[in-house]
């Protein structure tokens, strides 16, 4: 039971990161309206309104001339048992270029003190996107599976697919953190009273966008290996690629994300359609 909830924690708060790219690809996806940002976010341990803080997220993004840069750094203490304690570091930080074309990115995964580091590339060739991941076991080559898109297409599909009304389709997405994996996922719109109520102890901050959807999403498969029992998010997306509200489901285990503060970047000249 120990190493079932010990996986699920895990699990969860990678999965913590693998949502957050919904965010930050979904400011990626802005053609001419939406913009980078730096978000800060509260994370907790189940859904309750008083459900114990467990650390922060903090996710940076800025548009340059030569393409995208982000930072994201998340922290978590989780007791997941009296007699089991889980403490989590991720901090990945990266460069993708405004095209989709090409990401490298370096990572850094610490459980419990134990570290591992990753750093990797991904270049498309023709219709293909050729992934280059080194790992401490070594450098891994591959293609990923037809379909994956980097985060700036991918969640510009995702915003462009809510804006004109499609509730549901897959997505299929590379995420640089931990060992750097496509990911696949089954995106539904969902209700708006299935989000979760932010805590009163969490100041709601206002968003400034137009549009915002609740959707469901399940992780189906990393790197081509089933989810068993699949992960399941749930999330506020706005048109200008913040979120809000996010909530990973792993079985055993469920953390919740909830924006603290948010500060909206320039969006350079150079950038300016």
């Amino acid at each position: 039971m120990k190493l079932e909830v010990k996986r699920a924690g895990r699990r969860a708060l990678l999965a913590l990161a693998a949502g957050a790219w919904l965010a930050l690809a979904g400011a990626n996806a802005a053609q001419a309206e939406l913009r980078p940002y730096r978000a800060e976010y509260s994370l907790r341990l189940g859904t309750a309104a008083n459900a114990t803080r467990v650390g922060k997220a903090v996710q940076d993004v800025t548009l340059e001339c030569d393409g995208w840069h982000f930072r994201r750094d998340v922290r978590a203490e989780v007791a997941l048992t009296p007699s089991l304690q889980i403490k989590v570091l991720l901090r990945t930080s990266g460069e993708e270029d405004r095209a989709g074309d090409m990401l490298s990115y370096r990572s850094l995964l610490s459980v419990n003190g134990a570290e591992r580091k990753t750093e990797g590339e991904v270049r498309r060739d023709g219709e293909a996107l050729r992934a280059t991941v080194e790992t401490p076991e070594g450098i891994d080559r591959s293609v990923l599976p037809g379909g994956t898109l980097l985060p700036v297409a991918a969640i510009a599909s995702l915003v462009d697919r809510l804006a004109a009304g499609d509730t549901s389709f897959p997505l299929s997405m590379f995420t640089p953190d931990g060992a750097g994996k496509a990911i696949e996922f089954e995106v539904r719109k969902a209700e708006a009273d299935t989000l979760q109520a932010t805590p009163p102890a969490e100041k709601r901050i206002a968003v400034p966008a137009e549009r915002s959807w609740p959707v469901a999403v399940t992780i189906l498969r990393v790197g081509g290996q089933e989810q068993k029992p699949p992960i399941s998010v749930r999330a506020q997306v706005f048109d200008n690629g913040v979120i809000d509200r996010l909530a990973i489901d792993a079985g055993v285990v469920t953390v919740t994300a909830y924006l603290r503060a948010l500060e909206m970047h320039d969006v350079p000249a150079c950038a300016k359609p």
